[in-house]
């Protein structure tokens, strides 16, 4: 790899550093034990994130895999059913968590190109009361999905007729705040944690991620009601996730929610900047970002390329994914000059 510049990562937005001030809360963050119950910072932690989510209570884990895995096996037990999208992260990348520990049973549907789940299949896929089926009892929900904003209006419907069939709902909101981000810019509103709240507000439990868009080094948030969230303790303990002295993440988070959130659309415009500075190149189709993950496939004859194609930008100090599309999510620690070595690294390969 060149060490002649320093490494621009687009991978996730995930690989984010700890800031100078992220670490000086750290370091002064007051100590107890969470097993029990006596970490003063992540109580205080948890009671942020409800509040401002609008919920009774919250429960801090390690990651949104396990966030996840605690909700749905709170919601449903042995033998139920969510209904959940092919390409959301609690069905397709979290290992069949909710299967193969819970013995719940999802029922995945197909996305329209928008990223939502039509209504009239949610309703369809909703099983009677009838010994030969599992027991529907719960919508799960991504915001954002793969980077694109559900639609508010959408979001409270598809909610709303959940509800109505006696279904609980969950949202997967590991970017929540960069989802409202970008619905706070379509209505033309500035208060993006209101407009959080506004979204979290359509769902009995949302999952928030500390570790993606808001730059914390580690740590999920689940909300919910007091005894939807004394439910879900039980099975973070056994699930692993009883930390102790957990307060030094808790209070990377904290910080992270009090001054990483406001900033988040200056990573949305650096996603629009590298979209914008692939346009054109010939055997590049590049999906318009609605937050700050840009999505770009191979066409024609340049479909064969990925591979190669990550290669030459990691020997350039370039790093982005392609597990199933070409892959690249702006975040606090990538800047324009980044973004810019990037678009010039990609066109120089096409024209080579």
């Amino acid at each position: 790899m060149s060490t002649s510049h320093s490494i621009v990562d687009l991978r996730s937005d995930t690989v984010t550093q700890p800031t100078p001030a992220m670490r000086e809360a750290m370091m002064a963050a007051p100590l107890g034990d969470d097993v029990f119950g006596t970490d003063p910072s992540v109580n205080a932690l948890q009671e942020k994130i409800a509040a401002l989510l609008g919920f009774e209570a919250a429960l801090f884990v390690p990651t949104g895999t396990q966030s996840n895995l605690c909700a749905i096996l709170s919601h449903c037990g042995r033998g139920d059913e969510y209904i959940v999208g092919q390409q959301a992260h609690c069905y397709r990348w979290e290992g069949g968590g909710a299967a193969v520990f819970g013995s719940v049973q999802p029922q995945p549907l197909d996305h329209a190109p928008d990223g939502t789940l039509p209504l009239a299949q949610i309703e369809a896929a909703i099983k009677p009361d009838d010994a030969h089926f599992a027991r529907t009892k719960l919508l799960a929900l991504e915001n954002t999905l793969g980077g694109k904003l559900l639609p508010f209006e959408y979001v409270q419907a598809a909610t709303d007729l959940a509800k109505s069939k006696g279904l609980q709902r969950h949202l997967d909101g590991a970017r929540l705040f960069n989802a409202a981000t970008a619905q706070a810019a379509l209505n033309k509103r500035s208060d993006i944690r209101a407009e959080a709240r506004r979204i979290a507000q359509c769902f009995d439990s949302v999952s928030v991620c500390f570790s993606k868009g808001v730059g914390a080094p580690v740590g999920s948030a689940l909300v919910g009601s007091r005894e939807f969230i004394a439910r879900a303790h039980r099975i973070r303990k056994m699930a692993g996730g009883g930390m102790r002295q957990a307060g030094l993440l808790a209070a990377a988070a904290s910080h992270a929610l009090d001054h990483h959130v406001d900033r988040l659309a200056d990573d949305h415009a650096l996603a629009q900047r590298l979209a914008q500075g692939l346009e054109g190149i010939e055997g590049l189709a590049v999906e318009a970002p609605h937050t700050n993950i840009v999505f770009v496939d191979l066409t024609g004859a340049a479909q064969a390329r990925s591979s190669e194609l990550l290669a030459s930008l990691n020997s350039q100090g370039i790093l982005a994914t392609g597990l199933y599309r070409l892959r690249f999510v702006t975040h606090l620690d990538v800047d324009a000059a980044g973004v810019d070595r990037a678009v010039a690294a990609i066109r120089a390969f096409f024209k080579s």
